[in-house]
């Protein structure tokens, strides 16, 4: 009993030694060796360079000044998730694949720095996650992106541009165009039958089935990159 307790007692002390409080009360995994020792005692927390999954397109746009910032957030187009978030992903984009279709990424992995910045920059919730709760993004756990038609190369037509802070935005948002109902309904219904929920407020984002239960990481890209 007693080796029991001082192995709990040890793992609630690594837990919390790895973490850092942010200026907004919020926990992160901010250290490698504690999302390395989050990774050992659970390979589902590994983060997964999403440009090793085959037939992924990628426009990382906040490594670029094309974003609602007008500003370079990243200073390099990465691109990470979760190994089941990744794992889905292949299986959806196959399905894709099936229709003629392929996913192109926009953002996935977001360090929780980065939200700071957004809310900063904004103030409103609605459109950009609150840096006391952290985003799903930062979780690993969330997706933007949307279609490329496999044969012109070409995005498929959606309701609105990627970062659109407009109601036409919502995934519920009525649609006169039936093309680009069609192409919204196809995406949504196809990510949702492999485990990802679209936001409400965002056609373009996805949420992987059990994000709560990962920590919040504010780990740079080049750190994932070296920790592989």
């Amino acid at each position: 009993m007693r080796y029991i307790w001082i192995l709990i007692f040890n793992t609630i002390a690594a837990t919390s030694l790895g973490q850092n409080k942010s200026e907004y009360g919020l926990m992160l995994v901010d250290e490698l060796w504690h999302y390395q020792h989050l990774v050992d005692s659970l390979p589902d927390n590994k983060m997964v360079d999403l440009k090793q999954v085959d037939g992924l397109h990628f426009d990382i746009r906040y490594a670029t000044a094309n974003n609602f910032t007008q500003q370079v957030i990243y200073p390099k187009a990465e691109a990470f998730a979760r190994q089941p978030v990744a794992n889905a992903l292949e299986n959806a984009n196959r399905a894709f694949q099936k229709k003629g279709y392929s996913i192109k990424i926009w953002d996935a992995y977001r360090p929780y720095a980065a939200t700071v910045l957004f809310y900063e920059l904004i103030k409103d919730t609605t459109f950009v996650a609150s840096p006391f709760s952290g985003s799903r993004h930062n979780r690993g756990c969330a997706l933007d992106l949307t279609l490329v038609n496999n044969k012109t190369g070409k995005e498929v037509p959606m309701p609105t541009t990627y970062d659109d802070f407009t109601e036409l935005a919502y995934p519920s948002s009525p649609l006169k165009d039936p093309i680009l109902a069609k192409n919204r309904t196809l995406l949504i219904e196809t990510m949702q039958e492999y485990g990802f929920e679209v936001y409400p407020t965002e056609w373009w984002h996805f949420d992987f089935k059990g994000w709560k239960d990962y920590p919040i990481l504010n780990l740079t890209f080049d750190e994932l990159k070296k920790n592989k």
